[in-house]
């Protein structure tokens, strides 16, 4: 009885259950926003966790609702709010790290801007004297409504900020792994940090179009935390990273489109079920590993 009332429409046929995603524009366009900004966030998210950003991510995915929020109150395309104001606060953390990051005043720094654009939002949206239906959309993410002027804008953004991120790599690997080294090697680590932020801020206002202002972690962070725990090779993580943000967003769709939750909740619930799986998959790894050490030893 709570299958048939959660997932509406769905046939004991994979092949009609297909068919039927394909069969509107709207699962079509939702569809290829998804594909567009799960391939982004994995490769932006997979840098974002090797240099320890996630919580600037976090920051700037609370700024994304800001945005939204004050877009709705002023009239003006939501996507405008989301990208300004990722950008703004993208600029807001670069100045708050300083020529030489300190994790500590750094932390400290991202959590009161996080706070600030946190209230201001809830502020736009009291403000907004109309009936404010998209809310939950801008917190938790639709596929429902998206354009093929949006896909487009969506598939720019990606690529300018892919591309970016390509040209950059290897100095910024460098920079994340050790910035002292790579500072007196002549890495202009201050700039690439700046750079990437700006470019994690358009990362996290695409996302958060599909995912949601809150849940814009799912894509961003938990597929690249995922690709971290099975390798620490770079090229290979990264598109580890592309493969799961790419299996969820699908997967998460298709779910939703059957359903009555939102996009994001699935999205969310089943990267959290992979990291949690290939965690354990390593803890019990390692623990045989430890008993076959000490059964060798007693030998």
């Amino acid at each position: 009885m709570l299958t048939s009332s959660v997932f509406t429409g769905l046939s004991w046929s994979p092949v009609t259950d297909v068919r039927a995603l394909f069969a509107f524009p709207v699962m079509q366009h939702a569809l290829a926003a998804g594909t567009i900004v799960a391939v982004m966030a994995g490769v932006i998210g997979w840098f974002m966790v090797l240099r320890r950003q996630t919580f600037a991510g976090h920051t700037l995915s609370v700024t994304a609702f800001t945005g939204a929020s004050a877009a709705s109150l002023a009239g003006v395309p939501v996507a405008v709010g989301y990208f300004g104001i990722c950008g703004l606060g993208a600029l807001a953390l670069a100045a708050a790290a300083g020529p030489r990051r300190s994790l500590g005043s750094e932390s400290a720094a991202t959590g009161s801007i996080g706070a600030l654009a946190l209230a201001l939002g809830f502020l736009f949206v009291s403000l907004y004297h109309g009936v404010l239906n998209g809310l939950d959309s801008l917190l938790f993410g639709t596929f429902l409504g998206i354009t093929t002027q949006q896909v487009v804008v969506l598939l720019a953004v990606a690529v300018a900020a892919v591309a970016l991120v390509a040209i950059a790599a290897r100095p910024l690997f460098f920079a994340s792994v050790d910035a002292d080294v790579a500072r007196a090697g002549g890495v202009p680590v201050t700039a690439l940090g700046f750079g990437f932020l700006l470019v994690l801020g358009l990362s996290v206002a695409e996302t958060s179009q599909i995912t949601g202002a809150l849940l814009v972690f799912a894509l961003l962070v938990t597929p690249a935390a995922t690709a971290h725990q099975l390798t620490a090779r770079p090229a290979l993580g990264i598109a580890l990273s592309v493969a799961l943000a790419l299996a969820v967003t699908w997967l998460g769709l298709a779910l939703a489109y059957f359903s009555i939750y939102p996009v994001g909740f699935y999205v969310t619930s089943l990267s959290f079920a992979l990291y949690v799986l290939v965690r354990l998959g390593r803890a019990l790894g390692r623990r045989r590993r430890a008993t076959a050490r000490l059964a060798l030893e007693a030998a």
